[in-house]
């Protein structure tokens, strides 16, 4: 059952599963397509495992940086992974979106990756749930829905562009 603030996004991929949790799992993959479209990603550390980071830069194309991390809380290869997802400072600390000034977006989500595969093509299911957040963050979190489908159907789309490069 899914609860009311949670985001869920589903994108089926003409890839084996393996490969789109590599994907996911390893750094020279997920800095050629993670990220929002027309940006870049620079991997500043990267630790896949259970209390371990993932501290990215996300460049934009005047090469400015806005930071984020992954920090992993279950790692079940190839079909399973969650992790709190934050926007962070050059030095890999939880902080606050310059988008987001006034403290309206919740500082941690919660999120699952679940890959299942049928016919050789993936089925990739993302939730995602803020973390103790208030009642007004929450209810921000909420109001970003229809942006956050398009921010990740554009993540996503690059991640399909990179499966077929690598497929070959």
């Amino acid at each position: 059952m899914e609860k009311a603030n949670q985001f869920t996004i589903t994108r089926t991929l003409d890839a084996p599963r393996d490969l789109v949790f590599k994907a996911w799992t390893e750094p020279q993959h997920l800095a050629s397509w993670w990220g929002p479209a027309g940006m870049g990603l620079r991997v500043v550390n990267f630790d896949l495992q259970p209390g371990g980071i993932f501290h990215y830069a996300m460049v934009a194309q005047n090469g400015a940086e806005m930071f984020g991390r992954m920090a992993y809380h279950e790692i079940t290869p190839p079909e399973r992974l969650v992790w709190v997802n934050s926007f962070a400072d050059a030095d890999g600390n939880v902080a606050q979106s310059a988008y987001f000034p006034n403290n309206e977006f919740p500082l941690e989500i919660l999120n699952t990756l679940t890959l299942t595969e049928e016919g050789g093509k993936t089925t990739l299911r993302l939730t995602g749930s803020p973390l103790n957040a208030s009642a007004e963050q929450a209810a921000f979190y909420v109001s970003m829905f229809p942006s956050m489908e398009k921010g990740f159907g554009g993540t996503f789309d690059k991640l399909v562009g990179y499966l077929e490069s690598i497929k070959k």
